[in-house]
C-alpha cells in the first residue's frame, strides 16, 4: 500500500513539475531505462548464450 501511494505522489509532482505534455515522454525514457537496466542485468548474470530468452 505505502509503494501505491508513494507511485501517486511521484506521479502528481511529475504532473506538476513538467506539465501534462511531457508526461508520456518521461514515462518512456524512464521505461527504455529499466529495459536498458534489465538487459544489462541479464548479460552479466546469463554465463550460457543457449539459455538466454530471445531478443524481441
Amino acid at each position: 500500500m505505502d509503494l501505491a501511494l508513494i507511485l501517486v505522489v511521484v506521479l502528481v509532482l511529475a504532473l506538476m513539475w513538467r506539465g501534462p505534455k511531457m508526461l508520456p515522454k518521461l514515462g518512456e525514457a524512464f521505461g527504455k531505462g529499466v529495459k536498458d537496466a534489465r538487459d544489462e542485468f541479464a548479460k552479466q548474470t546469463d554465463t550460457d548464450p543457449e539459455q538466454r530468452p530471445p531478443q524481441p
